[in-house]
């Protein structure tokens, strides 16, 4: 496959491990900005080396912001979908159907919001 493809390109970060958990915990629920300690919760078997690691690709991509809080010490960092990164999020719900469809039958998943992962 040629390098210059944008599936090729887009399967770099997308590809990689935790990038789709960390934009589906970013997606979930009704607060826009969620602070890493939130999302490293969610998120089981994560290292903090790796989700920092993750924040950053992912920021440099496109598909999340950061902000800083710095009235308290120590400094917070607060993270959100960009529009693209929201616009992904119609990808991972195309997944997960894919997933119902032909893999995984979970009586759990079949509903048309998932309880869980909330897409």
């Amino acid at each position: 496959m040629d390098k210059r493809c944008p599936v090729y390109n887009t399967a770099g970060f997308i590809g990689k491990r935790w990038t789709i958990l960390i934009l589906t915990e970013l997606y979930k629920g009704r607060k826009k900005w969620k602070r890493y300690s939130e999302v490293k919760g969610m998120l089981p078997g994560i290292t903090p080396k790796m989700l920092a690691m993750r924040f950053k690709e992912l920021e440099k991509e496109g598909m999340i912001t950061r902000k800083l809080s710095t009235k308290s010490f120590p400094v917070k960092s607060e993270y959100s979908l960009t529009s693209m990164g929201e616009d992904f999020v119609s990808v991972i719900k195309q997944m997960r159907k894919w997933a119902i469809r032909w893999n995984v039958k979970n009586s759990h998943c079949e509903s048309a919001s998932c309880a869980a992962c909330e897409i």
